[in-house]
């Protein structure tokens, strides 16, 4: 039996085969009798991140009392952890690409044989489906959904596995797509890092009226006002069922309001003409929307863009538009970010569902300077959230790519 995937490198062109991936793998029992392994070398094995170091993954370590009868995982051993995850529900299986340490009694470690590139049985194993789709005869779940399967059967299965060097290639290719996705994220993590300490440090503290870090030429005092002051604010049209149609204007919710973004997954549209009378709820470029009700008011705020437009503003979402010269949008926007949960968690009213009202937001009191350092900082964060966003956008893509690879760089019945 054999088969071959649609996508592949050039310079092989022999079929995959199917075999027992017993073959491929053999049983290790070897254990840490000797105790040359303690504690700080106990690893865990992660869905996302594969074999880690338990202490520094997960800040402290889980090990019993004793360690002597964890068993050892040296590089590029393979390691089945039995326990369910929510895409796995069957346990995963994972290549040591790291230190030599241990693991518990849980674990099945398994050593590779010539005829296997270590790193490619993980590879092979990262599709969910694929993954499930092997492991499901195998296994049978315990009342407590632990997982019954011997180290020994969990190797019965079959795969389909090409030759050692288009394994090492294909490998390869994987490695360097996931060092990709982890230098992105890793940039997309330490800019919301930068951010977050900026807008603790470029905002007064404490009962302040200056910053600690300001843009130079800058030194008034900042004053306290409401957030009223500067900004219109206006609740949603209660639309009509009856006048939804497909292709209306958008209407934007309080569920398409989540944290930093629209979500127009689930449109709605409404029929509408200008001689309907609801100029007032149509939103524009920079308008700041905030939800009124549910468990996530305060947490729950973005900005409307321009290619999200045309849409009109319905039920109980608040349209903030700032007003021109006295207050500047990204300034608002950022104050929302920073400020406005913990101002909500003291005025949000307790009910089934929790809400606000219009002057609940009204009477919001922030800390702002004159309009002039109010629009450098409103730059400088958008700049910093529009950073954000493009890293994590390439994330995202190369997130897309292999997961398109992992479906088409493997036979489809693999």
């Amino acid at each position: 039996m054999a088969d071959t995937p649609n996508v592949r490198f050039k310079g092989f062109q022999d079929a995959w085969e199917w075999r027992k991936l017993s073959e491929y793998l053999t049983v290790s029992t070897e254990k840490n009798t000797e105790n040359i392994f303690n504690k700080t070398d106990v690893l865990s094995v992660s869905g996302d991140y594969g074999i880690v170091n338990q202490i520094e993954f997960q800040g402290r370590s889980f090990a019993g009392t004793s360690v002597s009868n964890y068993g050892v995982v040296y590089t590029d051993d393979v390691v089945y952890t039995k326990s369910p995850l929510r895409s796995n529900p069957y346990g995963i299986i994972k290549t040591n690409k790291g230190n030599t340490g241990i693991v518990s009694t849980l674990y099945a470690i398994y050593r590779p044989k010539e005829n296997v590139f270590a790193n490619f049985v993980q590879t092979y194993f990262e599709q969910h489906a694929r993954l499930n789709n092997y492991m499901h005869p195998l296994v049978n779940k315990g009342a407590k959904n632990d997982m019954k399967v011997s180290s020994e059967n969990a190797l019965k299965g079959s795969v389909v596995f090409p030759k050692y060097e288009e394994q090492k290639k294909i490998s390869s290719f994987f490695a360097d797509l996931d060092h990709l996705i982890i230098l992105y994220q890793r940039k997309c993590d330490e800019t919301k890092e930068l951010k977050k300490y900026m807008l603790q440090k470029m905002f007064p503290r404490d009962g302040k009226k200056t910053p600690e870090i300001r843009f130079a030429g800058f030194t008034d005092d900042w004053e306290p006002c409401k957030f009223g002051d500067g900004n219109d604010l206006l609740t949603g049209y209660p639309f009509e069922s009856e006048k939804f149609v497909e292709d209306g204007i958008k209407l934007v919710r309080g569920m398409n309001v989540k944290r930093g973004y629209l979500d127009f997954s689930e449109e709605i549209c409404m029929k509408w003409n200008s001689s309907d009378g609801l100029e007032n709820y149509l939103l524009k470029d920079g308008d700041i929307l905030i939800q009124m009700d549910g468990a996530l008011i305060g947490q729950s705020y973005a900005k409307i863009k321009e290619d999200q437009l045309p849409a009109l503003l319905v039920q109980r979402v608040t349209r903030v538009r700032t007003k021109k010269g006295i207050a500047d949008s990204d300034f608002m926007y950022q104050t929302i970010q920073r400020d406005f949960l913990a101002y909500i968690g003291m005025n949000k009213t307790e009910t089934a569902v929790p809400h606000l009202s219009l002057n609940d937001i009204k009477n919001f009191t922030i800390m702002a300077p004159a309009i002039e350092e109010q629009r450098k900082l409103g730059t400088y964060f958008a700049n910093l959230d529009n950073l954000i966003t493009l890293q994590q956008c390439k994330c995202d893509a190369l997130k897309e790519v292999k997961k398109y690879m992992l479906q088409n760089m493997f036979p489809q019945k693999g």
